[in-house]
């Protein structure tokens, strides 16, 4: 594109972009479009816009995250009708060229799959820069009643109710989190893992745990499950489940499937499953395969060192 100029973001921009995209197709690229903002030195983040006769036409953010410091998030979005001219390729080539000395210069980003969109153009794009796949993320809705409800008192497991500010129930979400993001490294500490995912300002409404044994008597806490509240109020309950990496996928696999049975014994709730949770991941698998789950959106998340 001959009259194509990149400039630095500039207040105001963001109203501009919002006519130009439209409404996002789905939540992953609403957090990625609120990645577009002010340049930043600490935490690193460059911002970019691409112009055509002083009308903008696409947008670019490169951006540092103390949580995965592996990698550098890219966010790249064209206009429809601006796309495969180069635009993208341009913005990511001056992105590049502002990441300082000293900062990783690997890169990583993700597109999303839904039944309205197969996010063609984003794939291509990721491949054309040379990312590779280093992870697959699903949001899946469990139906109600599609797994027999678990009997608990043939043993000495324990369902318990947890605050969402307890000091044990947020170590073990770090170290859960931690445990399950060997494909992107990640550095989450008691205080991340609080203000992230369990802080009443994420939508944290309430937790249970399952226990090997009651806590009076030293039970240790084998799966969990974290409830938020939905996007939208006729939407099933969003709710983060998890297990405690001391433990074997082979010894929390039971506990994991009798957790989601008392989740979904009534109501359906929704998931988003990383194929990391490999436990988790073959439940819903063989869920959807007796058409009890739904998967509703797929996330591939890419990276410039894939192969490494």
């Amino acid at each position: 594109m001959s009259d194509l100029e990149i400039r630095p973001w500039r207040s105001g921009d963001d109203l501009e972009l919002l006519q130009l995209f439209g409404d996002p197709l789905s939540p992953h690229a609403h957090q990625d479009r609120t990645m577009l903002r002010e340049n930043s030195d600490s935490p690193f983040s460059r911002t970019l816009v691409a112009t055509s006769e002083s009308v903008a036409i696409g947008a670019g953010v490169i951006f540092a995250s103390s949580l995965h410091p592996q990698r550098l998030w890219l966010y790249v979005e064209v206009a429809p009708g601006q796309r495969r001219q180069g635009v993208g390729t341009a913005l990511v080539a001056r992105l590049r060229e502002l990441i300082p000395a000293g900062q990783s210069t690997e890169l990583k980003s993700r597109y999303t799959v839904t039944a309205g969109d197969p996010a063609t153009a984003a794939q291509g794009f990721c491949a054309a820069l040379g990312l590779g796949e280093i992870q697959v993320s699903r949001d899946v809705i469990v139906e109600p009643g599609a797994l027999a409800e678990p009997v608990f008192d043939t043993n000495d497991r324990v369902i318990e109710d947890i605050a969402t500010g307890s000091v044990e129930l947020t170590k073990l979400v770090m170290d859960f989190y931690n445990a399950t993001h060997q494909w992107d490294p990640a550095k989450m500490t008691l205080g991340s893992a609080q203000k992230m995912l369990l802080d009443d300002r994420t939508g944290a409404q309430g937790a249970i745990v399952l226990r090997d044994r009651p806590r009076v008597d030293g039970g240790k806490i084998l799966a969990f499950a974290i409830s938020y509240i939905p996007a939208r109020e006729e939407s099933p309950t969003d709710v983060l489940v998890g297990f405690n990496p001391e433990y074997s996928d082979d010894q929390v696999a039971e506990s994991i499937r009798d957790l989601v049975a008392m989740l979904v014994y009534q109501y359906p709730v929704k998931l988003e499953v990383d194929s990391s949770m490999f436990v988790l991941s073959s439940l819903v698998d063989a869920l959807a395969s007796v058409e009890q789950a739904t998967v509703i959106s797929t996330t591939h998340i890419l990276a410039s060192d894939h192969s490494s």
